[in-house]
């Protein structure tokens, strides 16, 4: 079956409407047998509309390939100094209107928002899928999540408050939580639409105003979250995309308009950013990579510890920051772990993400598939016994143009080798043996990433032990890669500073303001 069909549709309304389809939704699909072009409306957004590049370089282009077919999906302009200054300036004149507004009134355009994602869902859906090469039954569910997330922010905006402090001889003070400003906002490319209502939800909740960059890689459902805004009613210039490359990145994270920037990306990426704005002490979150343990017990649900293996290795083709990619297994269930979580994994259907069945869809990029193939090959090198999967998966239809991997189990990699180190971000999965508590703390811990951790094992005493002692930003306790919007998510060490969702997000997106007010006179010795 050809993807979508085959069907060649373009859809540009003018106007979508709260009953129905809604949004100003340009979404142009192409046929995959054709390969005809498929996006051709500007993916530039400024004061509430598309808008195209001021940029007049064209060798500031860039092509997005589809990731299921390796066809092309559009071309776009690079966002250059007069592009992003345009967006910074509609963010700070909007933050001017904006920011006075209660939490109250903030609260519910957003929470506008949601319904209007909700009522267009599949419409985002299938624009997510054509970005990222994800599975259509699991974009679905991000995309639901997102919602959820944007009714939460609606819901903590009105609670955002400050303190009154009672003083001597009758004098008091007082706290404001005030907006920090411009937040630059720059997201990866394994959760667009997510990455960019986390980030501007959030600050928006706050009174601050967005200029949000895609991964170039995943230029799409930026535009209609931004559409989105904008028919629930938010002003113009509060939430703002400015398309690009590294170089783009640069001229957003160190615009002085921007009073704060959020990142999501690698490490080596994360360092420079952070660098860029130490030059003029702006305010930064960075959420960065990991290589996260996942402890299973002798005494777990077996069945329940592969399942949440699964999930923490082979989503989103294993492109999450957070996956358990060191699966520490008590060396007692070791074999009937193992038996059970590669019969799991074969079964996975590899195909067209479009296909409600398939659960493992297309790499982002050939180039990134490569990288995950070397890591593979560098761990055979280092001894390492590879269980199942790790294999290139071709096609002879529409999608052989797109880059597939099976995923991959491993055994017998040392604590010291390349693959228990380093970031693979792709669905490979290193099982290790233990013994006792102690040790596979002491392993589990040795690493400088610290995003996240988890946790198998029917004794709650345990479990709270292994939580407080594993040195993560978040753990999760017989289940894994769950993201409630209540929950704070960020990470220790090399794996960011700061937190996204939860009510964390306040410290980070508001400044405290102190004012002391005296009741009597004043004491002046001098």
């Amino acid at each position: 079956m050809l993807l979508r069909q085959s069907v060649t549709l373009c859809v540009n309304v003018s106007r979508w409407h709260r009953q129905g389809p809604s949004l100003l939704l340009s979404v142009c699909r192409r046929s995959v047998a054709t390969g005809s072009a498929a996006i051709h409306e500007p993916l530039h957004f400024v004061d509430g509309r598309r808008v195209l590049p001021l940029n007049s370089n064209s060798n500031d282009d860039f092509e997005v390939l589809e990731p299921a077919t390796g066809q092309p999906l559009c071309t776009v302009r690079s966002a250059g100094a007069e592009d992003v200054d345009r967006a910074v300036l509609s963010a700070k004149a909007a933050l001017q209107k904006w920011s006075r507004l209660s939490g109250m009134e903030r609260g519910k355009i957003l929470r506008q928002t949601a319904i209007v994602i909700r009522s267009n869902l599949e419409e985002i859906v299938q624009t997510e899928v054509h970005d990222t090469g994800k599975p259509i039954w699991e974009v679905r569910a991000d995309i639901e999540a997102c919602a959820d997330t944007m009714d939460y922010m609606a819901g903590l905006a009105p609670t955002i408050v400050g303190e009154h402090i009672q003083l001597p001889k009758g004098s008091f003070a007082f706290t404001k939580r005030e907006p920090i400003g411009v937040v630059g906002a720059i997201g990866s490319f394994n959760y667009p639409f997510q990455m960019s209502l986390w980030k501007s939800a959030a600050a928006l909740a706050c009174g601050n105003t967005v200029v949000f960059k895609p991964s170039e890689k995943t230029p799409l459902s930026c535009v209609l979250l931004g559409e989105a805004y904008s028919e629930a009613g938010l002003p113009e210039g509060c939430y703002n995309v400015v398309q690009g490359e590294v170089k783009t990145g640069g001229l957003l994270t160190s615009h002085p308009g921007v009073s704060k920037v959020t990142f999501t990306g690698s490490v080596p990426v994360g360092a420079k950013v952070m660098e860029a704005c130490a030059k003029d002490i702006r305010k930064v979150t960075l959420e960065l990579g990991g290589k996260s343990p996942l402890i299973i017990f002798e005494d777990a649900d077996l069945d329940n510890a592969v399942k949440g293996a699964m999930l923490a290795n082979f989503l989103a083709q294993g492109q999450v920051c957070s996956n358990g990619t060191r699966v520490f297994v008590q060396r007692s269930i070791m074999g009937e772990f193992l038996k059970r979580f590669k019969a799991r994994t074969e079964k996975m259907k590899i195909g067209n993400p479009f296909d409600e069945q398939t659960t493992v869809g297309a790499m982002i990029t050939r180039r990134q598939a490569e990288n995950v193939l070397m890591f593979i090959d560098i761990a055979k090198k280092e001894g390492a016994r590879v269980v199942c999967g790790g294999e290139i998966v071709t096609f002879d239809n529409e999608l052989s143009g797109g880059i597939y991997i099976s995923p991959c189990i491993l055994t017998n990699a040392g604590d010291q080798t390349t693959i228990a180190r380093e970031e693979v971000f792709g669905a490979v999965a290193t099982v290790f043996e233990f013994d006792t508590e102690e040790e596979v703390i002491r392993r589990a811990n040795d690493t400088e990433f610290g995003l996240a951790g988890g946790v198998f094992t029917k004794d709650l005493g345990r479990a709270f032990r292994v939580a407080s002692e594993v040195e993560a930003g978040v753990i999760y306790v017989n289940n894994y890669n769950v993201y409630p919007s209540e929950l704070p998510f960020g990470g220790y060490k090399k794996s960011g500073i700061g937190r996204e969702n939860g009510r964390a997000v306040i410290e980070y997106f508001t400044q405290i303001k102190s004012v002391y007010v005296e009741m009597g006179d004043v004491d002046c010795p001098l």
